[in-house]
């Protein structure tokens, strides 16, 4: 717990400052390694002999020295690869996302089939297999009832309805967008959505925290569980977990966790 708080508090300051001391802590260690290297790579061109290339322009890249080679844990990399496999398997007619992330799963799922991408803000880029339409799915545009058979949100409805991104703030933000989102999907369709879980919360303006058991009462009436993963407050993954009554009361020990769930619209849903 101390642990988890102290990384959320050092995410606020980097976030309000825009300045990471552990990251000038990094920086101020790989000086002296810095200065050695350089003076080392200009010794040994000096007896190459070689202007092949001339060593010129300063970009001192400080702490990489120290930081592992790339991150392949916590909340985005496990939702990402998790649920692209699904829709890969699954194979739906047409998929819709809601808002994930473009750099992860987005690119994930274009990699072998086309996929719409709806989201508040703007889009300029133009990449094979993603389409872009933006859209506040608080409000449901015209022409979306019954659109999809398959649609994901991962790790965006927490957002919805706080001023985060440009959208009307709106304290039941999330509800409309989830019944929205109900309203696109064909029976029979299946939903992929994640949030983080733990104590419910709100944690102006960044996001909410849910609550299994909210959550659970929020979707059960119009969606039955196919699976249900997630990732613990240490970044780990723990795939396809029995959804019980005692890890919904205690939110599988998370405070800061993301739930993972694969979910499949009922004939008889009420949106």
């Amino acid at each position: 717990m101390y642990n988890s708080s102290f990384k959320r508090m050092a995410q606020v300051f980097v976030g309000i400052t825009g300045f990471n001391p552990l990251a000038l802590l990094g920086s101020v260690r790989g000086a002296a390694f810095y200065v050695r290297d350089w003076m080392c790579i200009r010794r040994q061109k000096a007896r190459d002999g070689s202007a092949a290339f001339p060593i010129k322009a300063c970009f001192p890249i400080l702490g990489d020295r120290f930081t592992a080679a790339g991150t392949m844990r916590g909340h985005y990399f496990y939702q990402d690869l998790h649920v692209a496999g699904k829709i890969f398997a699954a194979r739906p007619v047409r998929h819709v996302d809601i808002g994930s992330r473009t750099d992860g799963f987005v690119a994930h799922v274009a990699v072998f089939r086309e996929i719409e991408v709806f989201d508040i803000r703007d889009v300029t880029s133009h990449v094979p297999n993603i389409r872009f339409k933006k859209a506040d799915l608080m409000q449901l545009p015209e022409g979306l009832e019954g659109y999809c058979d398959s649609v994901s949100a991962l790790h965006s409805i927490e957002h919805f309805g706080l001023g985060r991104y440009g959208d009307p703030v709106d304290y039941n933000g999330h509800v409309k967008a989830i019944r929205n989102i109900t309203r696109m999907l064909l029976p029979g369709g299946r939903f992929y959505f994640s949030v983080p879980v733990g104590k419910q919360r709100i944690e102006f303006n960044a996001h909410r925290v849910f609550s299994l058991a909210y959550l659970w009462e929020l979707l059960g009436d119009d969606y039955e569980l196919l699976s249900f993963s997630y990732v613990d407050d240490a970044g780990d993954f723990h795939a396809d977990c029995p959804f019980s009554e005692q890890a919904i009361a205690d939110n599988f020990g998370c405070w800061y966790g993301c739930g993972i769930f694969e979910l499949r619209k009922k004939r008889t849903a009420n949106c």
